[in-house]
Formats: structure tokens, sequence, C-alpha cells
């Protein structure tokens, strides 16, 4: 007799709704690097856009983090920009090269791709897929099917998500 329950994916997957204009995210930033340093490779984190409105660089700031995914250094790149939140309110889509350029990034290519909008598809499907499961703001967290709102208040989010992750890693093992 076979087990035809769907296989479970071999790493934990933590989605994690960013805005990288968002000044929640910036706070939130402490808690990825130490879910990043607990998990290492045992926990996969996805960087998931949800540009808001209200912050005029955030869509193309989500673009040229796409960019930055195209050229490997995805989280580095989206960590350094919430690092200089308020450089980015003031600078904007220049401030955006001038991330990569410090990374040692192809900044010529996320000049190209800001106005080609290359990325563009990818950041409004990650909003229209956060739509439809009730992202509202961000930081937004949704790991094992549970989603987790950090743009009301980060409180105790972190030692929830590894709650979460502690229980997915150990059903992997069982």
């Amino acid at each position: 007799m076979s087990d035809l329950s769907p296989a479970l994916p071999a790493t934990p997957v933590l989605d994690v709704w960013c805005e990288l204009q968002c000044p929640d995210c910036h706070i939130a930033l402490e808690d990825v690097r130490a879910l990043r340093a607990r998990y290492g490779d045992r926990l996969e984190l996805r960087l998931r856009h949800f540009p808001l409105e209200k912050h005029k660089h955030s869509f193309a700031a989500a673009q040229a983090a796409e960019e930055a995914v195209a050229q490997g250094r995805g989280w580095p790149y989206a960590e350094a920009v919430l690092d200089r939140v308020a450089e980015l309110d003031r600078k904007g889509e220049p401030f955006l090269v001038e991330v990569a350029r410090d990374l040692g990034l192809d900044a010529e290519e996320f000049d190209t791709a800001l106005i080609d909008g290359r990325h563009i598809l990818v950041v409004d499907a990650d909003q229209a897929e956060g739509k439809a499961i009730g992202v509202t703001g961000t930081p937004t967290y949704v790991i094992g099917g549970e989603r987790l709102d950090g743009g009301k208040s980060q409180e105790g989010l972190r030692e929830r998500v590894e709650e979460i992750a502690d229980r997915l890693l150990a059903e992997r093992r069982d």
C-alpha cells in the first residue's frame, strides 16, 4: 500500500512579505538575521514583495531587489536597502543603484532594469499573491500555512516563527 499524501518540501519555507521602504521592515531585519543565524540552510527564507502605495520608491526598490536576485545577491541587497531606509526616502531610485554599486553588483544593469521594467511581472505577481492570501501590510510572514502579521506589532513574532519552524523540522525527522 502506497502513501498518497503530498511530500513535505525538503526544507521548510518562510515567506517574508516585505517592502524595502518600510520602517517596520527595517525593524524586522534583526529578526530575519536572527532566524537565518539560527536555522542556516534548514529554513528557506524567501523575500516576497508587497510594495505599498504610500511609499513612492517601494515599487522600484522591489524591482531592484529582483535584479539583485538575478545577480545572485538578493538578501544582501534587500538588507542593505532596509538598513538605510531613510536614504531611500530622500534619494529615490539613484540610491538603489548606489547600493548595488556598494555591494559590487553591476550597477549599470540595475539602472537598465529599472528603466526597462524587466522585473515588474515578478513584483506584480508577488503583490497579487499577497493580497490573495490576506497580506495587508508589511512585514508579514507565512510559514507552515500560517500568516503572521508584523505590520501592527512585531512583539513575539520571531518566537512564533521559531515555534512553527521547529515543529516543521521535527515533522521532517519523523
